[in-house]
């Protein structure tokens, strides 16, 4: 019979409904009652911070801290993640073990006052706590200001309502999976502004050596989603691998080819390194996916030279 295994979650009503997902598809799966999938939220650190953005509290990491102590010392069997909030490097002991799940993962325009980015006006305010969104924002439209905005879903939509910024972006996965999709006044092409590595994807962590958990996630996972995101990954993992240098990348697998789009940006938008891709997987195809992304992330290191300053790049 299947072990009762334990869930860690995030507290915010986006991270409880991913959760609740992962828990209906272990029910589906072994045929139990979703009660042996319990779950356990936690208030991580990236929740506190609410006064400003995470690269200056300490980047990647803020989100999963909290959760990766709990499987450590034994409290959950397994954490619910959003991918893109996964470093790339997790703590000794743990694993990524699970890709079950990839909504679409383009960015929503969201704006009261304009039906796209290129519609707004000069000097509007677009709101978003991304270092990423600021840059491509400012690349694509470097007469708007940007400004943090900081929150849950419902929060930053609620500032959007009273008229305290003109648009914001949110990623529109998390949207469908709050219902919230209607929200979106309009969907950003990925070839204009690439998402945030994993976006759209849940990802599950566990421990390294509870073999039981791993097995039961492992017929969970989604090959595709799991070969895409780790193209990007790897390409993360080759440029930065935090939150500190605005990088967009997204991986499609398209029958046996590998589809990629990968960009690095200073924080302005003044400058952009952008590569892009297409290769067939061949017989292992996390390996090849993951060497791609690797290799463009690497040709872009080189290419932006000494420009390149992931540590802040406050140079730029």
């Amino acid at each position: 019979m299947t072990p009762r295994i334990r869930l860690g979650s995030r507290g915010s009503p986006l991270a409880l409904a991913q959760s609740r997902l992962v828990q209906a598809m272990l029910a589906a799966e072994t045929g139990r009652p979703a009660e042996a999938f319990p779950i356990e939220s936690f208030t991580t650190s990236g929740d506190r911070i609410q006064d400003r953005r995470l690269t200056e509290a300490g980047g990647k990491g803020l989100f999963t801290k909290e959760l990766d102590e709990a499987l450590n010392q034994h409290r959950i069997d397994a954490a619910v993640h959003s991918m893109k909030d996964l470093p790339t490097k997790l703590p000794p002991g743990l694993v990524l073990c699970c890709v079950p799940s990839r909504e679409d993962p383009r960015d929503a325009f969201i704006s009261g006052k304009a039906a796209n980015l290129t519609a707004l006006p000069a000097g509007a305010v677009v709101g978003t706590a991304s270092l990423r969104r600021q840059a491509q924002t400012l690349h694509l439209r470097p007469d708007l200001r940007v400004v943090t905005l900081r929150g849950s879903v419902q929060t930053r939509l609620h500032r959007l309502e009273k008229g305290t910024i003109d648009a914001t972006f949110l990623a529109l996965a998390g949207l469908m999976r709050l219902g919230l999709s209607d929200k979106a006044t309009a969907l950003m092409a990925a070839d204009m502004m690439p998402p945030a590595p994993g976006q759209g994807a849940l990802a599950i962590t566990c421990r390294t050596d509870d073999h039981t958990t791993i097995d039961l996630f492992s017929r969970l996972t989604i090959p595709a989603h799991e070969i895409a995101t780790a193209a990007e990954r790897a390409f993360l993992d080759a440029l930065d691998g935090s939150c500190r240098t605005p990088i967009g990348a997204l991986g499609r697998v398209e029958g046996t080819a590998l589809c990629f789009i990968g960009e690095v940006l200073t924080p302005d938008g003044s400058r952009r390194w952008r590569r892009m891709a297409t290769i067939d997987l061949g017989p292992d195809a996390r390996a090849a996916a993951e060497a791609l992304g690797r290799e463009l992330g690497t040709e872009i290191r080189a290419e932006a030279g000494a420009d390149f300053q992931p540590d802040g790049m406050g140079g730029w």
